[in-house]
């Protein structure tokens, strides 16, 4: 006698070689999933030639794209992010039936078409929530008549309960997602994990640094900011800081590292300022990231106290795993927060000489630098992809078995249509 497998349907605007945290870790997971034995299939933005994906998991693409450069944590296009709804979920429609439908947050509003796609599979749903929206629309920018705000709420939040789980990434998240009026047992916690490239490295011999005219032992400090830099990551109080510094601690120098609409303007208050001590980098490709997040003595995590609950930066995993300490500039009551406690310090995005101040202790206690980042790597070791997929493996388990024990809707695909 023979059993078919468990079958599990992703749907995410972007998959690699698409840049974005969320195809990343899609792609970790899905690869994982299939070599535990689950049929796997993904459905995603972009054109159908460029279909790669982990062995055992099917990469369906729509054909359609959001421009290029246009991130969900940016300042979004809302036409464009509603065509991609469509286009995903039309998709996702048409595939043959799976035992569970896992829909991610980009494009924004992504959760609304999981309970749909669940009732044509005969499914159990469950939303991985990476940001929450609509709620994070106003951090980005996104001006919304107050009324179509309050319709889009209400939606999401029936959408929310209408699914058989949720993942939250952040403690501080999954409170928000219990407010909107889901049962407490549906929702797990489940925290994204460090791309598995990452790893600590030397600084010395860095090329990085090299590039940047920083030699072995001339005693400079390198900050550093890398990933995405959007609406939601503020930079006045960072720029303040490498003013105040620029003069009275030469050896320290900033480095922007990544790409986002938030980049142009830090650079043109830099050079508003005469800023000297802050350098540029373009987004690194995935094989140099382990050396770029090394190079650094520090880093900075930047999160609009605003968005607290709606998301979580997701590089701060990487920082860690790098084994550098972190300033996390945002709230003190977020996910993030918690997670620099002995690794780091937590200071107002906004308090420029604060943040002076945090920076020039750093600098002149390397042993301070070395112990925090160390334990920053251990913290990241302890939660890998591989125990993360242990974890979702379990959730999808436990939907997929009590979906087999509920009884039958009308309209609901046989078990093998």
């Amino acid at each position: 006698m023979t059993f078919d497998p468990p079958s599990i349907l992703f749907v995410n605007r972007v998959f690699p070689p698409d840049r974005g945290a969320t195809g990343r870790c899609l792609s970790d997971l899905s690869g994982r999933m299939a070599d535990a034995g689950w049929r796997v299939t993904v459905v995603a933005d972009g054109e159908r030639s460029d279909c790669r994906a982990p062995a055992g998991v099917t990469l369906c693409r729509t054909g359609g794209t959001v421009a290029a450069g246009e991130k969900a944590r940016e300042r979004p296009d809302t036409r464009a992010y509603l065509d991609s709804l469509c286009r995903l979920t039309g998709r996702a429609l048409r595939l043959p039936r799976h035992d569970l439908v896992v829909t991610m947050t980009d494009p924004p509003l992504l959760a609304l078409a999981g309970p749909v796609l669940a009732a044509r599979h005969g499914a159990a749903s469950l939303h991985w929530c990476q940001d929450l929206y609509p709620d994070l629309l106003p951090v980005l920018g996104v001006r919304m008549p107050a009324i179509l705000r309050r319709m889009a709420g209400h939606g999401m939040a029936r959408a929310l309960r209408r699914q058989d789980g949720v993942v939250a990434i952040g403690r501080c998240m999954r409170k928000r997602i219990l407010t909107a009026g889901v049962p407490a047992s549906r929702v797990t916690l489940l925290p994204n994990w460090p791309d598995p490239a990452i790893r600590p490295l030397p600084k010395e011999g860095n090329r990085l640094r090299r590039s940047l005219g920083m030699e072995e032992g001339d005693g400079r400090f390198l900050v550093a900011y890398s990933g995405t830099l959007g609406l939601a990551h503020p930079m006045q109080g960072v720029l303040e800081a490498a003013a105040r510094l620029q003069d009275s601690d030469p050896a320290v120098l900033f480095l922007l590292v990544g790409e986002g609409r938030g980049f142009a303007a830090v650079e043109e208050a830099a050079r508003h300022r005469g800023l000297r001590n802050l350098r540029r980098h373009p987004w690194q490709p995935a094989e140099r990231l382990a050396e770029c997040l090394s190079a650094a003595d520090l880093h900075l995590v930047s999160m609009d106290p605003a968005a607290e609950g709606m998301l979580v930066p997701s590089k701060l995993a990487g920082v860690q795993a790098a084994g550098r300490p972190c300033l996390f500039l945002g709230p003190a009551g977020s996910e993030a927060a918690a997670r620099v406690e002995g690794c780091g310090l937590v200071v107002d995005p906004f308090d420029g000489p604060a943040i002076a101040d945090a920076i020039r202790a750093y600098a002149a206690d390397p042993g301070r630098c070395a112990a925090e980042g160390a334990r920053a790597a251990r913290l990241s070791a302890a939660w890998t992809a591989d125990r993360g997929t242990a974890a979702f493996v379990g959730i999808a388990e436990r939907l997929v078995a009590e979906r087999k024990l509920a009884p039958p809707v009308m309209g609901r695909p046989l078990p093998h249509a």
